[in-house]
């Protein structure tokens, strides 16, 4: 087991050889051309950037997955569907989604938080170019605006998956509410499935489940 130094060249290792929580390499940068070689090998950056100089890149071989047509809807959360008393939007408000999840319940005031501003910059690079997206949650309030964004997630798109970075929610359910609507869009749009990165109690609730790393690059490379 090893964490590998990268540098300006263009490449990541073998993620068997990293280390067990999944850290492989440190170092490099966020460019575009790297974010995307990183993701269509499995790859995502995460580091604590109050505490770390360098993206730490990390490729867990044990991945947790939700694929979209396997999204559980509780009774609940189908009863709020119902009300329509929110109003769900893709790619309306990416800057203002990625803000929101830094900066909900005081995220980035948090010794370990790791969407800062270099993350931020890059991620909006990649929505621009069209790599990443978002989905805002909004509520309808009597402004001139009309309603205001309370919770969203948002992530990488690339080979018809949907890497999963983070989400935010305002009010109860607001970031659930963004997983199915992004769910029900990727299955109608025959969606691969959603890394969610990390195993959670929300998505455990929401039909996640593991799958090897084997298994994830078959899905990722042929859609098998």
């Amino acid at each position: 087991m090893a964490v590998w130094q990268l540098d300006d060249e263009l490449w990541f290792p073998n993620p068997r050889w990293g280390e067990s929580d999944g850290l492989v390499a440190i170092g490099g940068d966020l460019s575009v051309e790297r974010l995307i070689l990183a993701y269509s090998n499995g790859f995502f950056p995460w580091y604590a950037y109050q505490m770390e100089s360098e993206p730490h890149w990390y490729c867990p071989l044990n991945r947790y997955v939700i694929f979209p047509r396997e999204i559980h809807i509780s009774h609940s959360m189908r009863q709020l569907l119902k009300q329509h008393r929110y109003e769900v939007t893709v790619n309306h408000d990416f800057e203002g989604v990625i803000n929101g999840c830094s900066k909900a319940q005081g995220r980035d005031e948090e010794s370990g938080a790791w969407l800062g501003p270099h993350i931020i910059e890059a991620f909006t690079r990649l929505h621009r170019l069209g790599y990443a997206a978002s989905v805002e949650v909004w509520q309808p309030v009597d402004t001139a605006e009309g309603r205001r964004l309370v919770g969203g997630l948002y992530g990488v798109t690339l080979r018809n998956a949907f890497f999963g970075e983070s989400m935010f929610s305002l009010v109860p359910n607001a970031s659930k509410l963004a997983l199915i609507h992004l769910a029900k869009a990727m299955e109608h749009a025959g969606g691969h499935f959603i890394d969610c990165q990390f195993v959670t109690p929300l998505f455990a609730s929401m039909g996640g489940r593991h799958i090897s790393y084997d298994d994830y690059m078959k899905i990722l490379s042929t859609g098998m």
